[in-house]
Parts: C-alpha cells; structure tokens; sequence
C-alpha cells in the first residue's frame, strides 16, 4: 500500500464511523432520510390530485393558462391517479413528497404543459389543503361513526330502561339507578364529542388554496372560485397564517383525545363488569378471546383494547402541539411532522369507535344480577332520608343522621334497610310510619326518580325519545 493511498482510506474509515450504519455514505442520506415524506404522505395522493384539477381548472378560467393545457393537465392527473390505484405507480423518495411526485410523473406523461400547473401557488398552500381535504374527509367518517354508537345507546337504553342495577359514586354502590339511564349517559358523552367534530368541520371549511407560500399570488386568480369546486365554504382570508396554521388536525387530534377518554370510561367499565365478581353483563365470543393455558377464561380483549388506544390518540395531540408551540410565522419544515401522527390517530379511533358500537350492540345484560346488586350497600338510604323530608318535615341534615343511624342498625343486624322492622324504626324515630316501606326498594326508588334527566324508566324514555328525533334531524 503506498503512504498516499492511507490518508484516503483513513478518511473513509473516519466518515464510516461519523455517519455509521445505514447511514454510512454520509450527509447525503442522512438528509433524503429526515427530509423525505413520501413514505406516509402518499396517503394524500387523492387530495392532492383534487386540488390540482381545481387549480388548473381556475387558471385557464381565468386566463392564465390555456385551454389545451388545462385539458392536457386534467388528463395527465386523471391518469395519475389510475397508476396509484392500480399500485403501479413508483414513488421515489429522491422526490421528497407526493407533490413533487405527482408532479414530475406529470411531466413525463404531458411535457411542457406539466410546468404550468405550478403557477399561483406554492407547496405550502397545497399540502395545507391537501391535509384539509383529508381531515375533512376523517371528521366527517368520525360524525357517522358517533351518530352509529349513539343510536346504539339509544336502541340498548329503551331495552333497558327499567333495568335495575347500582349506580356507583368513588366505585361504591350509591344509589339505585336504571341500566337504561346508565346507558343514556354515554349518549349525553359521545351526544358532546359529536358536537365537537361539528364544530370542528365548520371551522375547517375554507379552502387554502391561493395563499401560495405565504403572501398570496400577482396573478389574477379566483380563490373562491377552488374554495367552491373543493367544497369548501370560503377561501381562508389571511396567507399567512394560512399556510402556517395547523389548528384544523390540532382540533382533530383533541376532539379524538376526548372522544377516546370517554371511549376508555366505557372500556373500563364493561371489563369490570364482565368479570365473575361483578356479572353484569357478557360479552360475545365476536369481542373477547381465551386463554391459551386456561379454558375457563373469556378475556375482554376488544374492550381492553379499545382502552389502550387512548394513550395512542393522546400521545398524537401531545406530539403535534409539541411540534406547533414554537414556530413563527409563516411555514416551517417542522410542519411536516403533522401528519403520520393524525392519520395513526384516526386509524385508531375509527377502529376503537367499530369496535365500541360492536359491544354495546351485543352485550347481554344479567339483570338478575344487576338487581341484586343494585339492592347492597344500603343504597336505598337515600330514599329513606328523602322519605323523612318529605312525610315527616324533617330538616335534611336531621333525616340524613337518623337514615344513618338506621344504616348502622341494619349492619349490626346484617340484613338490609327494607328488612329492618316498624318497631326498629321507631326506635330511632318515633315519627316513622307504616308508609315508608313504600319506598324501600331499588325498583320503587328508580320509580320515584322523575325529576327531568333523572333515572325513573318514563325519563329515560323521554331521553330516548329526544335522542331519536335529534339523531333524526342530523340525517
């Protein structure tokens, strides 16, 4: 080896061990590696080949371009978007995203009239309406998702709706509620993440398009011309922050995070439920699995999941308004770290949501067991308290210490409320009546119940009711 080859070899050497790995060829595929974006956002080929047609469309409206290219363009797309569907299209990471993907297959395909397309606008608007587009697209599968779920409540809750079972405060029996009612708060929960993906939609609905990369466009273009044609209800009205803004996938992911916790809540409560100790209700084979060492075991797999799920959803709003808190205005390469985590969010919630309304739509219900449990813990105290209020006159606080000394009575007997008898009663308060074992019972204390939004089985109708006409309505 002569000495004026070892320097070189020297310096690969070095470079190998800077770079390492995969990496080892240097700068230049570390910089393909964090720049690219084509491996997840092709999921945007459809969006982008939408706002594409828009744009050329309202250029050759407009005079910017001609006719024969418009046509050309549209043409050149249409077959664009074939080659993807078919899975013949190659993506090629060296072209960084779809865009620039789409583009220069476009350019092989249709020649000189491909470089027009560009005109007016710049990467930035179109991969903020490209992510718009798709956001909208998921928002609006999440509404009919929740509109599902919660008819299924409804459906579930009028089976139900004199079902007794124990309501619990701190996971201890409170008082005596209906499952139906129970199943109606869940209605009322999803009733608001429902109206949160409303809300989102109608603060989504303007079209990016035309803010170009961050101070709009000297070409006489007609942005509310593409706001239009895409569906949108009007073009955004400041491009700066258009192009710079991420609150669309932000109010997304938050809308997911909330609508997952509560998703979670019913998790948790259907795995308690199943277990022997509790035997509410059980679930199908459809949504549970076995053991693989014991066979009496029916794991509540699908429910278990569901909750899990939740941490996915959250970890993506933390990550996305992580990546948003410190940027100025307008764009920067940071934003590209918005998507793989909403569209891993939505994957998530879509199937958590499938998945609830498939459990709920065919638990079964063990209303024996819901009823005997309903009548443990002295639930019915309450209603005792009540009783002395309203028959008797009794201050609150003074009824609320007689019904306790009563529960301890019923301990120390070991028998509950309803087995106490008049004479033990009377012991503690000379007042109590005969009358009051009318509402000694978890079936007559859910009955009297009828304040509006309370348990008694005629409000839970009433809800149901509500929820029937207002699910009607959204269509």
């Amino acid at each position: 080896m002569s000495s004026s080859s070892k320097p070189a070899n020297d310096a690969n050497e070095t470079s190998n061990l800077m770079w390492g790995g995969r990496f080892a060829s240097g700068p230049a595929a570390i910089m393909e590696e964090i720049n690219a974006s084509i491996d997840f956002d092709r999921a945007l080929y459809t969006q982008d080949i939408d706002g594409s047609i828009a744009h050329a469309t309202m250029l050759e409206a407009t005079g910017i371009i001609s006719s024969g290219d418009r046509d050309a363009i549209i043409a050149g797309l249409t077959a664009i978007r074939g080659e993807i569907e078919a899975g013949t299209f190659t993506f090629s990471r060296a072209l960084e995203d779809i865009h620039m993907n789409i583009e220069a297959r476009l350019a092989e395909t249709i020649g000189p009239a491909a470089g027009r397309l560009h005109t007016a606008r710049s990467r930035n608007d179109q991969v903020a309406l490209d992510f718009r587009l798709w956001v909208k697209t998921e928002l609006k599968k999440t509404e009919s998702a929740l509109k599902t779920l919660i008819g299924t409540f409804v459906d579930r809750a009028e089976e139900h709706a004199g079902t007794v079972m124990p309501g619990f405060t701190h996971l201890q029996t409170a008082q005596p509620v209906t499952f139906g009612h129970h199943l109606m708060a869940y209605a009322e929960m999803f009733g608001r993440d429902l109206s949160r993906v409303r809300d989102a939609l109608e603060r989504l609905d303007e079209c990016p398009l035309g803010a170009a990369a961050l101070a709009g466009t000297g070409f006489p273009i007609d942005r509310h011309m593409t706001a239009e044609a895409l569906g949108f209800r009007e073009p955004t009205r400041n491009s700066i922050d258009t192009v710079s803004d991420r609150d669309f996938a932000l109010d997304f992911l938050s809308a997911s995070s909330i609508c997952a916790t509560h998703l979670s809540r019913l998790a948790e409560e259907i795995v308690i439920w199943s277990t022997p100790q509790f035997g509410f209700v059980t679930l199908s084979d459809a949504f549970s699995t076995g053991s693989s060492i014991m066979p009496q075991k029916k794991n509540p797999d699908a429910a278990e999941l569901v909750r899990a799920k939740t941490g996915r959803i959250n970890g993506a709003l933390i990550a996305l308004s992580t990546v948003m808190k410190g940027l100025p205005l307008a764009y920067s390469k940071d934003m590209q770290e918005d998507k793989e985590q909403v569209f891993d969010a939505a994957k998530s919630l879509e199937l958590a949501l499938a998945a609830m309304t498939g459990m709920v739509a065919d638990l079964t219900v063990n209303k024996a067991a819901m009823k005997k449990a309903a009548g443990s813990g002295y639930s019915i105290a309450t209603d005792l308290a009540d009783w002395l209020v309203r028959e008797l006159g009794l201050p609150f606080r003074e009824a609320h210490h007689v019904t306790g000394r009563a529960v301890a009575l019923a301990s120390e007997r070991g028998v509950g409320l309803e087995k106490l008898t008049l004479d033990d009663l009377r012991s503690i308060h000379e007042g109590i009546t005969d009358d009051v074992f009318s509402v000694l019972s978890v079936t007559k204390s859910v009955a009297s119940r009828t304040s509006f939004g309370g348990t008694a089985p005629r409000e839970v109708r009433r809800q149901v009711r509500y929820w029937r006409k207002r699910l009607k309505k959204m269509g």
